[in-house]
């Protein structure tokens, strides 16, 4: 059967995912999907489901070709849960491990068109995590924009063109751009992260031979965690 094999992890919301998919554009196939609804059973149900998934696809361990993880921005813990796992997975198994941007898998969950699509996540903190993107040739989403984390009042300063607003952070401050003509919202539940959409793109970075030395490999925060910044902070005042 043609296609890569891919286990994939989304931890970085609230509700995360456990996939096993095959393959990429054109000819990718979801196998089976968990989801996880609460963030704070993460790390207790991760494992459970990721048996589940494997045994609803009749697959095993040596089956795999990379395992695969949403690597940020995000949740912190949900982050460090996530990334915890896979590089336990990759090591132990001997699979590549691919870390696949949060808001890349979200734009994939979008319905791209030709037009400028922005991609948000809540940061907190009167926060967004953002990051723009365009439907590329292949059907994939490219971005023209790396991740940022901003107030969403500045959120759109200099975008001159309609722009379709997706994801759960733009739900979140949706009244501050209720009225502006060149903004559509996209209602959050039909655009989340999902594990489908981190084993698809992960698929296309393995044939580009994108790949993560797990030793290695961090999330992508952002944003500096409240610890490093306290720790900063105090440096300064040492």
């Amino acid at each position: 059967m043609a296609g890569h094999l891919i286990l994939s992890l989304e931890t970085a919301t609230g509700c995360g995912s456990v996939s096993l998919t095959r393959g990429g554009l054109p000819g990718f196939r979801l196998l089976a999907e968990c989801t996880i609804q609460q963030e704070i059973t993460q790390s207790r149900r991760l494992l459970g489901s990721v048996s589940w998934v494997l045994e609803a696809a009749g697959a095993k361990w040596d089956d795999l070709d990379a395992i695969a993880v949403s690597c940020g921005p995000g949740s912190f813990t949900g982050l460090r849960i996530g990334m915890a796992a896979a590089k336990a997975f990759a090591m132990a198994t001997g699979k590549p491990l691919i870390g696949v941007g949060t808001l890349d898998a979200l734009a994939l969950a979008s319905p791209m068109g030709p037009g400028l699509v922005c991609c948000l996540l809540d940061a907190r903190k009167q926060e967004v995590y953002a990051a723009f993107y365009r439907l590329g040739e292949d059907g994939l989403p490219q971005p023209v924009s790396p991740p940022a984390v901003l107030p969403p009042a500045r959120l759109l300063n200099g975008v001159a063109e309609p722009v379709l607003l997706v994801g759960p952070g733009a739900m979140v401050y949706k009244e501050l751009w209720a009225g502006r003509k060149e903004v559509t919202l996209l209602p959050g539940h039909l655009a989340l992260p999902g594990a489908r959409y981190v084993g698809l793109l992960a698929a296309h970075q393995l044939a580009a031979g994108r790949v993560l030395e797990p030793a290695l490999a961090a999330p992508l925060y952002v944003r500096a965690s409240e610890a490093e910044i306290n720790l900063r902070q105090a440096g300064k005042n040492g």
